[in-house]
């Protein structure tokens, strides 16, 4: 049992434990290319969330990590086979509900500790900001914490070599041969503002990318994803370490 992970604990441990930040994996199923699963944002999420709490809990910080949310936003793949979206709303409305329980049980501090590009979470804490104004409400893209390009030789952000090297590392039995893979190949779309990045529409899916994935894959290891999945992690429970000990009424300087 591992006592930071809400899932594997029991009330006799639950009801004398202190926690001063419980957070929230959340993950997608989708498909990831021709050789990674459609778990695959929820394997990272939890593998990488559980080895930044284990830190995080060893160097005492009072942390709680509740079970991944499997579904995310994915608007844009409705013709992709079992791509399983929720909408935007439905996030809201799950984060609401959490966010009732944790503050009538007197927790105060929430991390959403998400994996998938389609899940923009601001907007939604925002808004449940001033329900409960006396919460701290974060979240963090773990695979914006760290420059990839220190880490592996060709980019992308969908079953990239990133994506295909963590999966390597953390679940190989679950990774076709990368000779099977597809090159990962995205079309780019025709408006130049949207090119450039001050302007944006969704893209979508079957049009971008013929395989499903953004990013070539091919030259991914699971040597590589061992020390990227390290150094995020390490990254990771800085930031949990410091939420669950920050004072909320001393938190500007």
């Amino acid at each position: 049992m591992r006592p930071y992970i809400l899932a594997e604990s029991n009330w006799k441990q639950v009801r004398e434990q202190k926690v001063d930040l419980v957070i929230l994996p959340w993950g997608a199923t989708e498909a990831h290319n021709l050789h990674l699963p459609y778990a695959t944002d929820i394997i990272e999420s939890d593998y990488l969330a559980a080895e930044a709490a284990r830190i995080a809990y060893d160097a005492g910080a009072n942390i709680m990590v509740l079970p991944t949310i499997p579904f995310g936003v994915n608007t844009g793949q409705s013709d992709i086979a079992l791509d399983i979206n929720l909408n935007p709303s439905t996030l809201m409305a799950i984060v609401g509900d959490i966010l009732e329980t944790l503050d009538n049980q007197g927790i105060r501090k929430f991390l959403i500790f998400n994996s998938h590009g389609g899940n923009e979470f601001k907007p939604i804490l925002r808004e449940l900001g001033l329900q409960y104004p006396d919460m701290f409400l974060a979240f963090t893209n773990w695979y914006t914490t760290l420059d990839k390009s220190k880490y592996f030789d060709h980019g992308g952000d969908h079953a990239d070599e990133m994506e295909t090297s963590l999966l390597l590392h953390l679940r190989p039995d679950l990774v076709r041969p990368l000779a099977e893979a597809g090159p990962g190949m995205e079309k780019k779309i025709k408006i130049k503002s949207i090119q450039k990045g001050w302007a944006w529409t969704e893209r979508k899916w079957s049009f971008v990318t013929e395989d499903t994935g953004i990013g070539d894959p091919r030259q991914a290891t699971s040597e590589k994803g061992a020390k990227y999945f390290n150094d995020v992690t390490r990254k990771m429970a800085d930031l949990f370490i410091e939420i669950a000990r920050a004072d909320l009424y001393n938190l500007y300087e």
